[in-house]
């Protein structure tokens, strides 16, 4: 028998194609069910509902972050920012929202989201327009957020915040943490956006083939833009949660929120060459992380193993992305 009459035969059509693609749509879900498991049979307290809002509340941020990171990867770049763009948007809006100086929470809110917007404008311009290499131009965002937030706040924390906003980061709603359901409504805009809109298609079209789509006629350094800018702006949304959660605005926050937010995006399947991955695995992804961080702290796992257990499944992902191929 030929190699090309083996290459057709029934593994092929008829169960190994199917078994692929199950294993490519439900695996990440399968991955995180399994941890779950490990973690409830491992502690008795892992299945609480006070730890599983915790795991829910510390997931929720990260998984923001994560949906963000995954337009920009979608278009075949990286954003390492937004750590730093989370700092500077909370202690901006922070400084608005306490109890010696309130501003009206719309107003507070707005201004740090449009902080993100200019931070990811910028990053977008640098990239599409310019054409400087995403990881260069993040990279000096990076530094550029963090001396902002350094010198705005010279240093120091500022606390006091208005009790409205301290709720957004640390209070719950029927039961189930604010961030959470924000977490929620974000992934069904963006994923209604990727999915359901032409500038979806088109972020998914530049990172499959840039100069096919431009070709095309898609605006391909607008859509590559526009991805920094929805980054830009959930990772101020993230910083806001993140400063109202904390219950004050600090200057070092958001510091290796980066890393686990494209631990996240590639973990759930996203490629970081652009044009292929889903929101769901992203946010199995954040899942994933926030679940590994709870379940070895109940296990009393040092931090420092938690490092490399996640740069080893960042590792592992990247090796399965390459193999798809």
């Amino acid at each position: 028998m030929s190699h090309a009459a083996l290459s057709s035969g029934p593994n092929k059509t008829g169960i190994g194609a199917p078994l692929r693609s199950a294993m490519q749509t439900f695996g990440i879900g399968i991955v995180f069910l399994a941890i779950c498991i490990f973690f409830a049979a491992s502690s008795e307290f892992f299945l609480t509902w006070n730890n599983l809002s915790n795991v829910l509340r510390q997931s929720s941020i990260n998984g923001i972050l994560a949906v963000g990171v995954t337009f920009v990867i979608l278009t075949g770049g990286i954003d390492l920012s937004v750590g730093s763009v989370m700092a500077l948007v909370g202690v901006i809006a922070g400084s608005m929202l306490t109890l010696a100086s309130p501003y009206p929470l719309p107003i507070g809110i707005c201004v740090g989201l449009a902080t993100g917007a200019l931070c990811g404008l910028v990053s977008g311009v640098l990239v599409a327009y310019l054409r400087l290499p995403s990881f260069v131009a993040t990279l000096g965002m990076l530094s550029m957020a963090r001396g902002l937030t350094l010198i705005y706040t010279d240093g120091r924390p500022i606390p006091n915040l208005l009790p409205e906003f301290k709720w957004i980061g640390a209070g719950n709603l029927a039961g189930i943490p604010v961030p959470a359901i924000i977490l929620f409504a974000v992934f069904v805009i963006a994923w209604i956006t990727l999915k359901h809109t032409t500038f979806g298609r088109y972020v998914y079209a530049v990172g499959g083939n840039e100069r096919a789509a431009k070709a095309s006629g898609v605006a391909t350094k607008l859509v590559m833009a526009m991805a920094y800018v929805v980054s830009g702006v959930l990772a101020g949304l993230g910083g806001l949660l993140l400063t109202a959660r904390t219950t004050a605005a600090l200057p070092q926050a958001g510091v290796g929120y980066e890393l686990d937010a494209i631990a996240a995006v590639v973990i759930g399947g996203t490629s970081l060459s652009g044009g292929r991955g889903t929101l769901v695995g992203s946010l199995f992804g954040a899942l994933i992380i926030g679940t590994l961080n709870n379940g070895m702290d109940l296990l009393g796992i040092s931090s420092n193993y938690q490092q490399f257990l996640k740069g080893a499944i960042i590792i592992a992902a990247v090796i399965v992305d390459r193999s798809r191929k």
